[in-house]
């Protein structure tokens, strides 16, 4: 089992919006890097931090874990583009609800940990919406919901 941080624009789908559908499809990612972590790394039974950016407090907010690996992502199929159902640019997972957090996570709270410091998330210049995040990292952010 690994552990992921995906990250979501609260106004766009919430953790909220996962607790009430209780499973979704990780969708619309466009950046190659994550794509790749979607599509050849990312395992069922994975746990994913959910964390809400570009939002009034940015942090880790819930717990899910994923129910299906990659696979292609089909909003590519909307008629717009050239998506070719043989050879698939971008893809997706599917994940489910497993709890809201006690209490948001901050991302300014996660830069003031120094056992936190080499963590994906806080490095400059990192704006990845899929990153891993290592069982010591997924161990400290737990305990400070």
């Amino acid at each position: 089992m690994a552990y992921w941080l995906l990250k979501s624009e609260p106004e766009v789908y919430s953790i909220d919006q996962l607790k009430k559908d209780r499973r979704t499809c990780w969708d619309g990612v466009r950046n190659y890097q994550a794509r790749n972590l979607l599509r050849d790394t990312i395992k069922k039974g994975d746990i994913v931090l959910f964390y809400h950016s570009n939002c009034a407090e940015p942090g880790i907010v819930g717990l899910a874990k994923v129910v299906r690996e990659g696979y292609p992502d089909n909003t590519i199929y909307n008629g717009k583009g050239n998506a070719d159902p043989a050879n698939p640019t971008w893809y997706m997972v599917d994940i489910e609800f497993q709890r809201k957090l006690k209490r948001v996570i901050p991302l300014a709270a996660i830069k003031l940990e120094p056992q936190l410091q080499n963590m994906q998330l806080v490095q400059k210049g990192n704006r990845l919406s899929v990153m891993p995040v290592s069982p010591a990292e997924y161990k400290k952010l737990l305990a400070m919901e």
